[in-house]
């Protein structure tokens, strides 16, 4: 079958393990023939988004074409923002696909696809979704005139031609139901999850002596792992407080990612126990490493798409509680912060560690269910089921 990914909403990074990343690899793996077509927003070498200079025509590492679409012109910069492409409705058609898998909606040239599959009935189309309240609609404007009219506007007149819209946590599919009035019968959860290919061909005994010898760390250590975009609603900050407040020196934390400019004060300043390791911003395979390596994962702020890597890589985890994101509670595999302050992950810390028996119980359930649960070889299956 031939397949292709519209990543025109929001940026597509080449080489990474976001959704937009894995659902095309594991289709390529399971035999269809695929091509993204995407935006030229991207990410630089450092980790932060950038505007590619032209665009391109590649093949990525798993096999996949890659056309990189510039904004329209004239009228550039207008284009830009409502996000009407060069002649998508041409790649279309030299595609000829079978199915397309538009990766969030919010686009002008939605009207393109439309027009599209009007003509090619034969076409199925599935939407993904990772728009919530958390991450988006912040302001009156984004909710109600945004999402609630532009947006909306564009699910319904979409909607007749879709198989099925997928939130990517139970939160974003409540957003789909709520703000844009999906029919309950099309809004399912479809979760992200772990590269279970590349996790099968790593060590964690090699990883874990390797990163121990280079970071100056006893293999004994018990390793606490955290990272992604530092800004202040990550709330990573609070623990680092919280373990300059734990009296073990057996307890260390190793931080990667990006600082934001208005937290590297903060952050340097709570960078001076020798407990924190800061190893700066990584691709994604070491992103892997590092969260393989650890005995302990934590995410004490709002939602990345590392939750669900950590919960299928099967290492107990600790979240920030979201009304609408347990579902990366498999049943014992982490605990929920419900505080932002530094007191209460002190607590929970020092209950996991110390009191016997519940690091132990929490690994297990991690191992025997988080990859069940959260591998792309299956949710890629199921992303292009009727």
């Amino acid at each position: 079958m031939k397949i292709v990914h519209l990543c025109l909403s929001c940026f597509y990074i080449d080489n990474y393990s976001y959704q937009e990343n894995m659902l095309p690899k594991y289709h390529v793996l399971q035999g269809h023939h695929v091509t993204v077509i995407a935006s030229l927003v991207s990410f630089d070498s450092n980790g932060k988004p950038c505007l590619l200079e032209s665009e391109s025509t590649t093949v990525s590492k798993d096999g996949f074409k890659v056309v990189r679409v510039d904004y329209k012109r004239p009228f550039y910069k207008f284009n830009k923002f409502v996000r009407i492409y060069n002649n998508i409705l041409g790649l279309l058609v030299n595609e000829k696909p079978d199915l397309i898998f538009i990766h969030g909606f919010s686009f002008m040239d939605i009207t393109k696809i439309i027009k599209y599959v009007a003509v090619n009935k034969h076409v199925k189309i599935f939407v993904d979704s990772h728009t919530d309240l958390i991450n988006s609609a912040q302001t009156w404007l984004s909710l109600n005139i945004f999402h609630k009219v532009i947006f909306r506007y564009y699910a319904r007149i979409l909607s007749p031609f879709v198989e099925k819209f997928y939130g990517t946590t139970p939160l974003r599919c409540d957003f789909l139901r709520d703000v844009y009035n999906i029919d309950q019968k099309k809004n399912e959860l479809l979760v992200m999850g772990v590269d279970d290919v590349l996790l099968s061909n790593k060590s964690r005994v090699l990883i874990r002596q390797k990163y121990c010898t280079s970071l100056g760390i006893d293999d004994s250590n018990f390793i606490i792992v955290t990272g992604g975009k530092i800004d202040e609603r990550k709330n990573i900050h609070l623990l680092m407080q919280a373990i300059n407040n734990i009296d073990n020196k057996n307890v260390k934390l190793i931080i990667f990612g990006t600082v934001a400019p208005e937290m590297n004060v903060l952050f340097e300043s709570l960078l001076i126990s020798t407990s924190i390791i800061y190893v700066g911003w990584l691709n994604s395979d070491q992103v892997m490493d590092y969260l393989i390596l650890s005995d302990l994962i934590v995410f004490p702020g709002t939602h990345s798409v590392l939750w669900e890597q950590a919960v299928g890589i099967g290492t107990p985890c600790v979240f920030k509680f979201w009304e609408g994101m347990t579902h990366v509670d498999v049943g014992g595999n982490c605990e929920f912060l419900y505080k932002d302050s530094a007191e209460e992950i002190t607590m929970i810390l020092n209950e996991i560690i110390n009191v016997k028996g519940k690091y132990n119980m929490m690994k297990e359930i991690s191992v025997n269910k988080g990859l069940k649960d959260f591998s792309y070889s299956d949710i890629a299956k199921r992303a292009i089921e009727s």
